[in-house]
């Protein structure tokens, strides 16, 4: 490639990973404003979560078959949702403000993204 670069991985073609790389910068920056008493609690499960989005459709996307991927892309949805739930429960403790719109954008965006991937998978598959 051009100026050194190298080729891209297939995971780093979707904007669907992109986006979620984008979430887990954002959860990050929004957690280091936890209270110190959620170091063991919230904040690492919140990250932890934020990071098996992207980790996961890379996952999937290296893997060998369909089923495999839908399986991993299912995995990375699930855990976007634990996000959500886990951004929802830190709101309602008063450990967020408003900041979080952005987030809940991006969350919603992801979470399209990422069905219409998998119903895309799918429908090869047929």
């Amino acid at each position: 490639m051009e100026n050194g670069e190298s080729p891209k991985r297939p995971h780093e073609r979707l904007d669907v990973w992109r986006d979620s790389m984008d979430l887990v910068e954002m959860i990050y920056r929004l957690s280091d404003g936890f209270p110190r008493s959620e170091r063991f609690g919230l904040t690492p499960q919140l990250r932890r979560a934020a990071v098996s989005i992207p980790s996961n459709i890379a996952e999937g996307a290296a893997r060998r078959s369909t089923a495999e991927y839908l399986r991993f892309l299912s995995i990375a949805r699930g855990s976007l949702s634990e996000a959500s739930t886990q951004l929802q429960i830190a709101r309602r403790l008063g450990y967020t403000q408003a900041t979080t719109i952005e987030t809940d954008r991006l969350i919603d965006t992801i979470f399209a993204r990422l069905t219409a991937l998998m119903k895309s998978l799918d429908n090869r598959r047929e």
